[in-house]
């Protein structure tokens, strides 16, 4: 939603990423939670995170008080369309760095009997890969829509008469196509993943008697 100042701005998305990069760390492979404690790695990329992303979902605001940005086309575009595809960018950066464990030591796969292999980076970049994705299609949709909607909505007569419902209307229709989209994003690909025998290490595609094994990718 748009920001009328910069403070505003940095605090919102300062909650907004700290929540992510939490839910991120809690929802990762199961196969790396037997680790309780973060370490002091995971620590520092958790924090680094937050704060690169809550800084570049302020760019918009702050860009419009650095150059003092007045005519109404462009204040338009730095608080309704380029949030939308900064959502959808940080959401994936989010994802990808959190869980960045998992590509660099590889997360668990199984045989088709459910038996432990070993652990596979490929298979841990892909399910970082997919999440990273489906996050992405989650709050990139549910900014863009919203947004899409009022746009049309203030060409009518209706709304044009009575522009204070346009006030309400934004913040209702945020949390309903968040609501919305929530399951569609984590149903875009499956919980439990595959991995085709060729792009699995050499020393584990001698298990994948199948020609793929499975990984658990995480929420």
């Amino acid at each position: 939603m748009p920001h009328s100042t910069v403070p505003s701005a940095l605090l919102c998305h300062f909650m907004l990423q700290s929540y992510y990069s939490g839910f991120n760390f809690v929802n990762r492979n199961a196969s790396l939670k037997q680790e309780k404690e973060a370490s002091l790695k995971q620590i520092v990329i958790n924090l680094g995170a937050v704060s690169y992303a809550t800084v570049a979902g302020a760019l918009p605001q702050i860009i419009i008080r650095q150059f003092g940005l007045r005519t109404p086309s462009v204040l338009n575009f730095f608080r309704t369309v380029l949030p939308v595809p900064l959502a959808a960018l940080l959401a994936y950066f989010n994802v990808t760095a959190v869980r960045s464990e998992e590509a660099e030591n590889g997360i668990q796969v199984f045989d088709s009997e459910g038996n432990a292999v070993g652990l596979s980076k490929s298979a841990g970049e892909k399910a970082v890969r997919e999440t990273a994705l489906s996050r992405a299609a989650l709050l990139g949709t549910t900014a863009a829509v919203p947004n899409l909607m009022l746009a049309l909505l203030q060409r009518t007569r209706l709304f044009q008469r009575r522009s204070v419902l346009l006030g309400p209307l934004r913040p209702f229709s945020t949390v309903l196509i968040l609501g919305l989209m929530v399951p569609v994003s984590f149903s875009l690909f499956p919980q439990l993943g595959t991995i085709k025998k060729e792009r699995l290490e050499e020393e584990l595609q001698t298990a994948a008697v199948d020609g793929h094994l499975y990984y658990n990718r995480g929420l």
